[in-house]
């Protein structure tokens, strides 16, 4: 669920003005002001944005006889990754909260000829994690690859979270990614060797207002990969962040609150955004763009390389 809400940035001004993308689309005049742009004259705003490229299945088959683990995979960057762990021959066990999607996630998998089962899981609930990652070793035989990608987002000013709302964000974002990491790695150390990768945010970089939880726990996973990378190197077993920027997801647009407008006027807004915001890019990324980082980093391509990280934000944090 994880896909990464970002800084707004007016690149036109002398003195770039600083904003969230919250409250520039996250409010009803916000979203209603862009809606009429997209309709009556956004094909202008976003002439010379960049195009977002098809991304063919990959002809690797890097993870034949694997089994691998994802958490947040319902939708966006984790539902991409599980399919394309899946087409490269991975065997996927992948949990969110939605079962509907989760079950829709499966059968495409399915249909295409590879293998994946949907476990209905609740990082938040340390009973959910470890049932869900006992599940998946028990129908596959063993764990080797975990990608802990599930994450939510509540912005705000910090002294209008509630209690509630604040520990929603970090439980999920954070102490989620402490009980799949608690979970997981006994099942990797029992294998011998093993690849984690965990998605933090590019706003662990570089943020702005409004997005304290959001950014206070993606910081928190890049410093619980690094001491994570450490405690495991001796068993084999590595661990690296995935740095995402923006990307074009049901989250992020769940965050605009533009969920109740028609896709066309969303895909113009997204655009409009990434023109505006991105400045190298000059667009979001797509969750298929950023599952192949995932890839990257859970492959064997890369045996020397723990606690690290792989950004990929179009260069908004080299910008910034």
């Amino acid at each position: 669920m994880t896909d990464e809400p970002e800084t707004t940035e007016d690149h036109g001004a002398r003195t770039p003005r600083r904003y969230s993308r919250r409250r520039v689309l996250g409010t009803a005049g916000g979203a209603a002001a862009v809606a009429a742009v997209a309709f009556a004259g956004g094909v202008a705003l976003v002439q010379g944005a960049g195009a977002t490229p098809t991304l063919q299945p990959g002809q690797r088959r890097r993870f034949v006889g694997k089994v691998v683990l994802i958490t947040g995979a319902t939708s966006g960057i984790g539902r991409a990754a599980a399919i394309r762990f899946a087409a490269e021959g991975g065997k996927v066990a992948f949990c969110g909260r939605r079962r509907n999607l989760g079950r829709a996630v499966q059968e495409e998998i399915r249909a295409a000829g590879h293998e994946a089962t949907y476990i209905h899981a609740d990082v938040r609930d340390e009973h959910s994690v470890r049932a869900f990652v006992d599940a998946a070793v028990r129908r596959y035989g063993g764990l080797d690859v975990c990608f802990n990608n599930a994450g939510i987002t509540i912005q705000k000013p910090l002294h209008e979270y509630t209690a509630a709302q604040w520990d929603d964000v970090l439980g999920t974002d954070l102490r989620g990614n402490f009980l799949a990491l608690k979970y997981e790695i006994p099942h990797l150390i029992d294998r011998g060797a093993g690849v984690v990768v965990v998605t933090s945010s590019s706003n662990a970089l570089t943020t702005t207002g409004g997005k304290a939880a959001y950014t206070a726990a993606k910081c928190g996973i890049l410093g619980l990969v690094d001491c994570a990378a450490f405690d495991y190197a001796r068993h084999n077993i590595r661990v690296n962040a995935l740095v995402p920027g923006t990307t074009d997801t049901d989250l992020v647009r769940r965050a605009a609150g533009t969920e109740g407008l028609p896709d066309p006027v969303w895909e113009t807004m997204a655009r409009i955004y990434g023109k505006s915001n991105v400045p190298a890019m000059r667009r979001m990324a797509s969750p298929d763009e950023i599952a192949l980082g995932a890839l990257a980093l859970a492959c064997d391509d890369f045996p020397y390389m723990t606690a690290s990280r792989m950004v990929l934000d179009g260069g908004v944090s080299a910008y910034s």
